[in-house]
């Protein structure tokens, strides 16, 4: 049984977790900031868990999850390695960009990113 009634709520609730997460980081709350990178990254793992039967909200949520993964470098970089850990933080970036550029160059022109009803995704 899930927490939430649908992929959405827990996408709702996921943005909660995520602003207060990057709130902690702009007021620099390091040891609330750490902890937030825990349910935000699980939340977003376990929502793109839910979608892996469609490719195409699959590789969106999962580039969420490396979204958030960056971020949480990034973060960790400025609260204690004095802005290092950006190049690190960049190759999240860019794997998740890779993710979406997969869905729209290769996928969805081969008529592979369609939803269960059968209609291509914008």
């Amino acid at each position: 049984m899930s927490v939430f009634r649908s992929i959405r709520s827990s996408e709702n609730f996921h943005i909660v977790l995520w602003l207060f997460k990057d709130l902690c980081w702009v007021l620099e709350m390091k040891v609330l900031g750490l902890v937030m990178i825990v349910p935000t990254v699980s939340v977003a793992a376990w929502i793109a868990w839910r979608c892996r039967q469609n490719i195409g909200e699959f590789l969106h949520s999962l580039a969420v999850v490396l979204w958030i993964c960056a971020n949480s470098v990034w973060m960790i970089g400025e609260f204690f390695y004095k802005d290092t850990t950006r190049p690190i933080a960049q190759w999240f970036f860019i794997a998740g960009l890779l993710c979406v550029a997969w869905y729209y160059l290769v996928l969805l022109p081969r008529g592979k990113g369609r939803t269960e009803e059968g209609v291509t995704q914008p």
